[in-house]
């Protein structure tokens, strides 16, 4: 490789990183956290089938998506430049209207846009060009976002009136230690996305290395491979199961966490990854078994049902898992 890549680099590239992961999980919150917004405000026309809280909705999940891929690319260029990406977040900030969403994503994309210049800047010095075009393309995106965003930082939100109503007694069920529990899913979730979006871009690496037997040479293809392309479909299933967890707790008036626990941790083989998930997986299901057995106590129908269906997604992720480590 022509350009000299020194750790200082790939420190300014994971800030790169940091900055994705935190946005990404930020931009979802808010997207999941959207239905109960419109259920708190009264509809801006009751016969439209679409709202400016829709067509919000709808951006912020674009929008955290677009993020992760931006996050993925990141991590595949630091890897082939010989570093370790970072498993690392910044700490995401919710806020609780289309007004608050805006300014915080104004404030996130700002960031984003005076860190990237710099290392535009930067990798144009090291003559590292590869990575200067990936980064002048997402700077691109990131200037579009702070647009859309700018759209929407004076928005009117419906000022929400506080009910006349008393509680419901079958509301009462959805206490504080109840929540609790419902965000072990959510910090959950969070690891399973940042661990598995990073180990899918390091066994992409590791996918183009030597292959090490004759059957790998002549199928083009290794154990990294198939491990990435796993990973791939295991981490967006992830990224749905945080959205409808973190919807489900914003509807119950709860607030969803925004911490990864356990702390995600990446490894440095394909076997690694594997042992890694497996054990991850058994983590979960463990969990919502312990959640959907609360859930029925408490007569809460609804989140019963949404883990039953996630549960067979994990344990599904746990078998595939499990062919290779056993």
């Amino acid at each position: 490789m022509a350009a000299k890549i020194t750790p200082e680099y790939i420190d300014l590239l994971n800030q790169a990183v940091e900055r994705e992961f935190k946005v990404s999980v930020q931009y979802f919150l808010q997207h999941a956290k959207m239905e109960k917004i419109i259920r708190k405000t009264i509809p801006e026309n009751i016969l439209l089938d679409k709202t400016t809280y829709d067509a919000v909705g709808k951006f912020l999940r674009e929008i955290a998506i677009q993020e992760m891929k931006h996050t993925a690319s990141i991590m595949e260029r630091i890897y082939y430049l010989g570093g370790q990406a970072t498993t690392k977040a910044g700490k995401p900030i919710v806020g609780n209207s289309i007004s608050e969403f805006a300014k915080l994503g104004v404030e996130a994309e700002e960031e984003a846009l005076t860190l990237y210049r710099k290392i535009i800047d930067t990798s144009g010095q090291m003559g590292d060009w590869e990575t200067r075009e990936l980064f002048e393309k997402i700077y691109s995106e990131e200037e579009k976002h702070l647009f859309k965003f700018q759209e929407y930082t004076s928005f009117q939100d419906e000022k929400e009136e506080p009910s006349k109503v008393p509680l419901p007694e079958w509301r009462k069920i959805y206490t504080d230690d109840y929540f609790a529990l419902l965000n072990k899913a959510v910090a959950a979730e969070i690891t399973g996305v940042i661990q598995y979006t990073n180990q899918h871009e390091k066994a992409s690496f590791l996918e183009l290395r030597m292959k090490n037997t004759p059957l790998e040479a002549i199928t083009e293809t290794n154990k990294a491979n198939v491990v990435s392309k796993i990973l791939k479909d295991i981490f967006m299933a992830e990224m749905e199961h945080l959205e409808k967890i973190s919807e489900r707790i914003y509807l119950l008036d709860g607030e969803a966490t925004t911490e990864p626990d356990p702390l995600p941790v990446v490894g440095e083989t394909a076997m690694d990854f594997l042992t890694l998930d497996h054990a991850l997986e058994s983590s979960a299901i463990a969990l919502y078994r312990q959640i959907i057995a609360e859930a029925l106590k408490r007569g809460d129908t609804t989140t019963r049902r949404m883990f039953e269906d996630i549960i067979i997604q994990e344990e599904d992720h746990f078998w595939t898992f499990d062919d290779f480590v056993r």
